[in-house]
């Protein structure tokens, strides 16, 4: 066993969680760059698909029972930022989890452990092993320990999304908007990555990644406030 898995491994003890298969966590950590390097047969890809079917269940229980008074369409909002990459990834970050990744070189010399991407897949294929190997409970326990700080800012803040920002701040001072494009689609069904450019004045402003479209967007919007906050 890889001596970064052992120091994940002790770390999870901090939250309760005592992963007894570390082959499984191993797996869990270990990014396709990595396995291609190494000609591994196995990546973190597979857990991160259950990883996201056990979280949302998980978050959509919780949602429904904490806030009995909002309507699915307001839940519905709240549980997409919830599980959006980009919250994901600040998650990932509370227990350092990019010091643990098993990542290529090529991708390490881009800082590939650090991004937001990377991150939020790392994680849920992280509760995908806690699932597998600990229970339900386990992994729901785990994840309430990590999220409910952040859950409960993103419902006290509201579920206004950057696209939402950018919007009222162009209208504003301009008085138009900016046309979203998706520019490339890659990867399987259960795991595709999509970039979609933000144009304004026919020029490519900024650039967004995501797991869905929307989630492209929302990155791309973020970018995009900046500049406009930035523009002379």
């Amino acid at each position: 066993m890889l001596e970064t898995t052992v120091e994940c491994q002790n770390s999870f003890l901090t939250y309760g969680i005592d992963i007894k298969n570390p082959n499984i966590l191993e797996m869990a950590l270990t990014h396709p760059t990595y396995s291609y390097e190494h000609g591994l047969k196995d990546n973190n890809q597979r857990l991160e698909f259950l990883g996201d079917t056990v979280l949302s269940l998980i978050i959509v229980e919780y949602l429904y029972h904490k806030y009995p008074q909002r309507q699915e369409g307001e839940l519905s909002k709240i549980k997409s930022v919830v599980v959006s990459g980009e919250t994901l990834a600040k998650a990932a970050r509370k227990f350092k989890l990019y010091d643990y990744i098993l990542i290529g070189k090529g991708e390490e010399k881009v800082g590939g452990r650090y991004r937001d991407s990377v991150l939020a897949d790392a994680f849920e294929a992280i509760l995908a092993a806690i699932y597998l190997d600990l229970g339900f409970e386990k992994v729901k326990e785990f994840i309430f320990q990590i999220l409910n700080e952040i859950i409960e800012e993103i419902v006290t803040k509201g579920v206004k999304d950057y696209k939402t920002i950018l919007q009222e701040l162009l209208q504003k001072d301009y008085k138009k908007s900016v046309e979203y494009k998706v520019l490339a689609e890659k990867g399987p069904d259960h795991n595709k990555v999509f970039t979609v450019g933000l144009l304004w004045e026919e020029q490519i402003i900024a650039i967004g990644l995501g797991k869905s479209k929307k989630e492209a967007e929302r990155q791309g919007a973020k970018i995009a406030i900046e500049y406009f906050l930035n523009k002379e």
